[in-house]
């Protein structure tokens, strides 16, 4: 019977040629295919680090930003007081009565937008 020829032997595979059955180059073989599959495996790893730790960051800054949203709201309202207050302290000030066309060119309130 030829090698190879038994149709019950699922398991046998003919050799490729110039290589033996448990030759260096079957060895060299399955350590390239077990390093690659390591390697394989890091990098998924490293990519699910990564992808935690930008998810992390995200949420990070959506608080930070909240918080930034949160003052400049106080800040503006604070304002908007401050310059109702000065309005109406304006007309009872003597010192500014000399003074009111200078203030009026230079005191404003910045506008933000939300």
């Amino acid at each position: 019977m030829a090698q190879g020829s038994d149709s019950n032997d699922t398991s046998y595979k003919s050799p490729s040629p110039g290589s033996r059955p448990g030759s260096s180059d079957d060895v060299k073989k399955v350590m390239r295919r077990e390093k690659n599959r390591i390697a394989a495996q890091k990098s998924r790893m490293r990519q699910t680090q990564k992808a935690d730790s930008l998810h992390l960051e995200s949420e990070n800054l959506e608080k930070e930003n909240a918080a930034l949203r949160k003052e400049v709201k106080q800040l503006t309202e604070e304002a908007k007081y401050l310059s109702s207050v000065l309005s109406s302290h304006e007309p009872l000030c003597t010192a500014l009565a000399h003074h009111s066309n200078y203030h009026h060119q230079h005191i404003t309130v910045p506008h933000y937008q939300h």
